[in-house]
């Protein structure tokens, strides 16, 4: 194993953009970036050298986030992991800490999302983080929501429409506005 001075970040991501954008920033941030598209290449890679942060997309094909995660903690305890969702819910973000995971962070989420998430679940529980935090209004929710299902679609308005249950014209009309504010 080579002597490192900075820290070694797996990323595991399907999304080739994402994960792409992520490893950029990590890099220009100092750490040895590695990436996986999925848990199959992830675990070669770990078994290869164990890194000592790991951030996981909970949906991929083939087996999930938890699983990895689950994985990952068996090949060296010691790695750090962020779980990374854009179907966040309390049920997974509970497992994902019950598993292991170091802390949870729904998508999107840049590279100083994911530090602040590994430097939170070195801190004591109940610390409070930011007294400022702001959450996010209903319609930047939803505008965020419904970009995240039309990227899963692969842009297909009709198909995105259909998951959302909503009309196609609407679904446009709510698209091209700008992204509201926090």
């Amino acid at each position: 194993m080579p002597n490192r001075t900075e820290p070694s970040i797996l990323l595991v991501d399907d999304d080739d953009i994402f994960r792409g954008r992520l490893a950029r920033a990590f890099t220009e941030r100092g750490y040895e970036t590695r990436t996986a598209t999925d848990a199959e290449q992830a675990l070669a890679l770990a078994k290869e050298d164990s890194p000592e942060l790991a951030v996981v997309d909970l949906r991929m094909p083939g087996a999930s986030g938890l699983e990895l995660l689950r994985d990952l903690l068996q090949i060296d305890p010691s790695t750090k992991v962020v779980m990374l969702t854009g179907y966040g819910s309390i049920s997974t973000a509970v497992e994902a800490i019950r598993l292991g995971a170091t802390n949870y962070v729904p998508k999107p989420a840049d590279a100083d999302d994911i530090i602040a998430a590994f430097d939170k679940g070195e801190q004591p529980p109940l610390e409070p983080t930011h007294k400022d935090y702001e959450a996010p209004s209903l319609a930047r929710t939803e505008w965020e929501h419904l970009n995240r299902v039309l990227s899963d679609c692969g842009g297909n308005i009709s198909e995105a429409s259909r998951r959302l249950n909503i009309h196609r014209r609407t679904l446009q009309r709510k698209l091209q506005k700008y992204p509201p504010n926090r």
